[in-house]
């Protein structure tokens, strides 16, 4: 859609004014109320540092900002305008959530993507949109962390977080801070869909070069794809997406190889989309949170019927079903693959729509202790016919999303670093990754977070009310007359 300039500037700016007049009418940010804390060594002690600065990390640090919590830090290793996946390795054309799902708004209408699209391309265009376009979700969320003036720094990783009494000391790398530290109170992993894990690689690979096969996550140049023949493992949105790349690049051919006997074809999970999923899920026994998970596991949520089409319009796209992996290996430049069929096929590239892992041991920030994380088969035994060895793997947190001891006393620091990504699903609903329920993920975050630094500082609050002296009356506002 093309815009004019000027109308697409103006509107722009009566929506900043907007946000801006919304947010003063809350009252958001209030002013800081957290007592300062002061290191022996005279080092910044932050009270909130959050790892990741795409969609969750910035709602997550503007709900801290409007519950007046303000000494906070973002930290994200990608450029400015380039975090989380939309830019990186996500590769659909339009999100699959619907356009008029609120996202990170918070409850302000004003910063809904609908506010941001239709003071650009008015009313009329919003009703004729689909589904958002993803590089236009980006420029939405770009708009959402300026109009907000979130505090992030970019090109900052986190290498690794270490306990300092009852602090926690951060080793950052990276263009902007080489070899930093910083302390904090709280963490909050922001990390997205690989946040407690990495890339899922399965073992058939790991004898292949490195150069004949990528991850979906990973930087794929897909111009050097054209003319070759392209197998794609898996059938769900990632390899759906890479599969449509790869043949809009020329490729000669681009076979999904797929262990399920047919096409999942049903969201399931959309069914019981509501306010009372949302708020009940993590409030629900053990047993039934386990049941949900696993079904919507064992049914699968099939690829978007729009990413499919992009696929399937290619004569020389093919979907093979009931096609397992058992074995592959190199002849000359071709990889080999045997397939559950027991029938060879031969192809020059191999791409993994395989997902990600839910694995603590596997992030470098937890390296040391990861393995002192509460998971959920260390909480609950499902009968059999319930057994799901990658739910057991997420790990087992509370309300207020941070993580627990597997055994008491062996790493209490874990209750100041918070899960606030995909490894929380299980336990927490889709509220820490999901467009629908982000919000709402926050705000249970930030209001918990208060409380903790409430409780931990009660001494000092207790001292605050007692030697607060500012007068409300000034003593001529009456006069004392003897009774009668």
């Amino acid at each position: 859609m093309t815009l004019t300039p000027a109308f697409a500037t103006t509107g722009l700016e009566q929506l900043n004014s907007r946000v801006h007049h919304d947010l003063a009418c809350l009252n958001y940010p209030p002013s800081n109320w957290v007592t300062p804390r002061t290191h022996e060594s005279g080092n910044h002690v932050y009270d909130v540092v959050i790892i990741g600065g795409g969609q969750c990390g910035m709602v997550a640090a503007f709900a801290l900002l409007a519950g007046g919590i303000s000494n906070i830090r973002v930290l994200d290793r990608n450029p400015e305008g380039h975090e989380g996946p939309w830019l990186n390795y996500a590769r659909m054309e339009t999100l699959r959530s619907p356009k008029t799902l609120p996202g990170p708004c918070y409850g302000m209408a004003s910063l809904t993507f609908r506010a941001w699209y239709e003071a650009q391309f008015g009313s009329d265009a919003w009703e004729a949109l689909d589904k958002a376009p993803r590089t236009m979700w980006m420029d939405y969320l770009r708009w959402y962390r300026q109009v907000l003036a979130l505090p992030i720094d970019n090109e900052v990783a986190v290498e690794h977080v270490t306990p300092e009494n009852d602090l926690l000391r951060l080793e950052l790398s990276g263009r902007n801070a080489p070899g930093a530290t910083l302390l904090t109170r709280k963490l909050i992993m922001a990390t997205g869909r690989e946040g407690t894990g990495g890339p899922k690689i399965p073992d058939f690979v790991k004898k292949l070069p490195d150069s004949v096969w990528a991850h979906s996550a990973d930087d794929i140049n897909f111009a050097h794809l054209a003319n070759k023949r392209v197998v794609v493992i898996g059938v769900g949105a990632s390899a759906v997406d890479n599969a449509a790349e790869a043949l809009e690049h020329g490729a000669r051919e681009v076979r999904h190889l797929i262990r399920r006997p047919q096409m999942p074809t049903i969201n399931k999970m959309m069914g019981i989309g509501s306010f009372g999923f949302t708020h009940g899920y993590s409030t629900l026994p053990d047993e039934w949170r386990w049941r949900f998970m696993h079904y919507s596991s064992a049914t699968q949520t099939p690829p978007p019927r729009g990413s499919t089409l992009r696929v399937s319009r290619h004569p020389n796209a093919h979907f093979h079903f009931n096609c397992g992996i058992k074995e592959t290996h190199m002849e000359g430049d071709d990889i080999v693959i045997t397939t559950s069929q027991g029938k060879r096929l031969s192809c020059d590239f191999l791409i993994l729509g395989t997902g990600f892992e839910i694995d603590p041991t596997a992030r470098t920030e937890l390296a040391g202790y990861a393995d002192r994380i509460l998971l959920w088969k260390d909480r609950y035994s499902p009968p059999p016919e319930l057994a799901n060895e990658e739910l057991g793997n997420f790990p087992y947190v509370d309300r207020d999303f941070a993580f627990q001891e597997r055994e008491p006393g062996s790493a209490p620091w874990l209750k100041h670093i918070h899960c606030f990504n995909y490894g929380a699903t299980v336990s927490m609903g889709k509220v820490s990754g999901d467009i629908p329920g982000i919000s709402d993920g926050a705000n249970w975050l930030a209001s918990a977070i208060a409380a903790q630094l409430y409780q931990q500082d009660i001494e000092a609050h207790w001292n605050t009310l007692q030697n607060y002296d500012s007068p409300e009356l000034q003593g001529d506002e009456w006069q004392s007359t003897p009774l009668p």
